[in-house]
């Protein structure tokens, strides 16, 4: 039988009758119609083709056939559009799948938090200090971050920005996998110049040692080149928070005869906007590109079956990521239930855990931080109840940088609350830095391998 919400027709502005939360209060109607429109005339910033074949990955991850990982900025920032940054953010992770690679000896899909993680969710529309009420930041794509009554005016122009800057972050992490950067045979291309102060660099130059011999024999063997070893894959994602951005980048391509958001390849859905008659599963429901959806210690068993319903009625390989966040603490208790709802329904997922949502917590001094100890332990857990309830981990979702930050305690420097302040520069959630990264990739290859 039809399911009553499929009779509905959709179309990329259908969410705009449902309830939509989490969106910006704009002044001027006029000109955000007017920025939208500019938008929607703009080249898209990724293709059908890759979002298909990322889908077709994401489905042999479902069989356990490749493993996920995604990782960036919690929030990204238009200011650090530059070239050393985004260098730093795709070292990082090609060095962390490397890791992975070598410890669980399958494919690993490379996912940024990238060229789009420019809105972000607000626990209230707006923020006071010292007696002074102003609206919430929202992130770059929404208003600045300035505490001033002009700042925090919410600026439909910095959707242009946000293309724009995307778009350039696109360009040059495209250019660098192209022009063989990303090559396994020269992975001192993306040596970050600090990982040699890091307690991780011996165990990292022995793994990366040893892939480089292995495909030099395979290659002298076989009388040539091990070509996809000399480029990646490489994929975007990020919160489809802002649905007037999102919708001016929905298109239809005739010769599939789908809807896609090509403003990335890999959109989530945050609890704050899951709503099953909400707008944002509104939209995405009509959008082929696969899609994740966070799941915390709030998600009920209902619930996710109906978003499950709802966002892939068709059971379509590779559609639909749960990426679960429950906190070290609520893991044992939340998660079994919802393995046990998902696997009622029939339904094919990717299960990823994000170990670092529910583990944030804040200092004496009011700032931030998460536990690295945590943070493996939650991975473990995870990994663990998958494997006894013949379920499957197929991935992580990490909050990182490359860069040489202090905002998450613990990790082989061990570091503590104390040195937090040294170089804590996120504006919204604490992220792993470089080797805490490193380290992370050979707990998880360890935890993976030693659970199959």
């Amino acid at each position: 039988m039809t399911r009553a919400h499929e009779q509905i027709e959709w179309h990329p502005a259908s969410w705009r009758t449902r309830k939509a939360v989490q969106q910006p209060n704009y002044p001027d109607a006029d000109a955000v119609e007017g920025v939208l429109a500019r938008l929607s005339e703009l080249p898209p910033l990724v293709v059908s083709g890759e979002v298909e074949g990322l889908k077709q990955q994401l489905a042999e991850a479902q069989q356990g056939r490749r493993f996920v990982l995604q990782g960036g900025d919690c929030a990204e920032s238009f200011d650090e559009c530059t070239s050393p940054r985004i260098a730093a953010k795709l070292k990082i992770l090609l060095q962390m799948s490397v890791i992975l690679l070598h410890g669980m000896k399958q494919p690993v899909i490379r996912v940024g938090r990238m060229a789009g993680q420019y809105a972000k969710p607000r626990s209230a529309d707006t923020e006071t200090r010292e007696g002074v009420t102003l609206p919430s930041y929202r992130g770059d794509l929404v208003n600045r971050s300035p505490f001033n009554a002009v700042d925090r005016v919410p600026d439909p122009m910095l959707m242009l920005r946000g293309y724009e800057r995307a778009a350039l972050t696109l360009n040059f992490v495209r250019a660098l996998v192209d022009g063989g950067f990303a090559d396994l045979h020269h992975p001192e291309y993306w040596d970050l110049a600090f990982v040699s102060h890091s307690p991780m660099e011996k165990e990292y130059r022995r793994i990366v040692e040893s892939i480089v011999n292995s495909l030099d024999f395979f290659e002298s063997i076989s009388g040539g080149p091990v070509h996809h070893t000399r480029r990646i894959d490489f994929y975007t994602s990020h919160e489809g928070l802002h649905l007037l951005y999102e919708q001016a980048q929905t298109r239809y391509i005739e010769r599939r005869r789908r809807w896609y958001n090509l403003s990335t390849h890999y959109p989530w859905i945050g609890m704050r906007t899951a709503d099953v008659d909400g707008a944002h599963v509104e939209f995405f429901r009509g959008v082929s590109n696969p899609i994740g959806i966070k799941v915390g210690s709030a998600m009920s068993a209902e619930w996710l079956q109906e978003l499950i319903d709802r966002l892939n009625p068709h059971n379509e390989p590779g559609r639909l990521t749960l990426i679960h966040r429950f906190g070290v603490n609520d893991i044992e208790q939340r998660l079994p239930p919802l393995i046990d709802a998902v696997r009622a329904t029939g339904s094919t997922v990717l299960w990823i855990c994000d170990a670092m949502h529910g583990n944030t917590e804040s200092t004496a001094s009011g700032l931030k931080t998460r536990r690295f100890d945590r943070i493996l332990r939650e991975l473990e857990l995870a990994f663990d109840i998958h494997r006894d309830m013949g379920s499957h981990l197929g991935g992580v979702h990490v909050e990182l940088t490359g860069d040489d930050v202090t905002e998450c305690t613990g990790g082989a420097r061990g570091l503590t609350d104390g040195d937090l302040a040294r170089a804590y520069r996120s504006q919204v959630d604490p992220r792993l830095n470089y080797e805490q990264s490193l380290e992370l990739a050979m707990h998880v290859a360890g935890m993976r391998r030693r659970r199959v």
